[in-house]
């Protein structure tokens, strides 16, 4: 799909830029260099949104680009659960979903050299009661650390433990993309 600015996608993230090829754009990558901390008053769809955010403005923009950066965390009863940082901290978080519901927050920001778009997609997402075997299985052949809530719910453990999402399920992905697909197409326009 031809656009009047360069996409470039703020995201170093496979399945964000696995999402973003099936939407038809071409893109440049540039990540954001950008530590992630933010302010420990924020609830966790307002985590999400900082966090696009601060990637936006840690990446050099030029005229006629359009920038997409996003951040995803997961929120177990108001609690993030971020990156694990080992094996042990991915059975612990996979074992505090199981048969539990959960809310994935993904902040996006989209932005031009004149005009910025924000916004915070939510889905809700209920896992079955998972066993240790299938939770050790899952974190052995998978090995989960580089995502939010130790999961892709893409891979095997979405496959055998999500009973049902309400909302986007490319947003548990990474990346909301029908929202996405909007404000390119908005963003571009102007």
């Amino acid at each position: 799909m031809k656009l009047n600015n360069q996409l470039v996608l703020g995201s170093a993230s496979p399945r964000r830029k696995e999402l973003l090829e099936r939407l038809g754009f071409s893109f440049t990558i540039r990540t954001a260099n950008a530590d992630e901390i933010y302010p420990s008053n924020l609830n966790p769809m307002e985590v999400a949104a900082y966090l696009a955010k601060l990637k936006a403005d840690s990446i050099m923009l030029y005229e006629n680009e359009l920038l997409i950066t996003s951040d995803t965390v997961v929120d177990l009863d108001g609690v993030i659960l971020e990156k694990p940082a080992n094996a042990n901290h991915a059975l612990t978080m996979l074992s505090e979903l199981s048969g539990k519901e959960h809310w994935v927050h993904t902040g996006a920001c989209l932005r031009t050299v004149g005009a910025e778009l924000s916004f915070i997609e939510s889905t809700l997402v209920k896992m079955k009661n998972l066993s240790q075997e299938e939770i050790t299985y899952y974190v052995n052949e998978y090995k989960p650390f580089d995502k939010a809530g130790a999961y892709g719910i893409q891979e095997w453990i979405g496959l055998i433990g999500v009973e049902y999402i309400r909302g986007c399920f490319y947003n548990v992905m990474g990346l909301p993309v029908q929202r996405i697909y909007q404000g390119i197409t908005h963003l571009d326009e102007r």
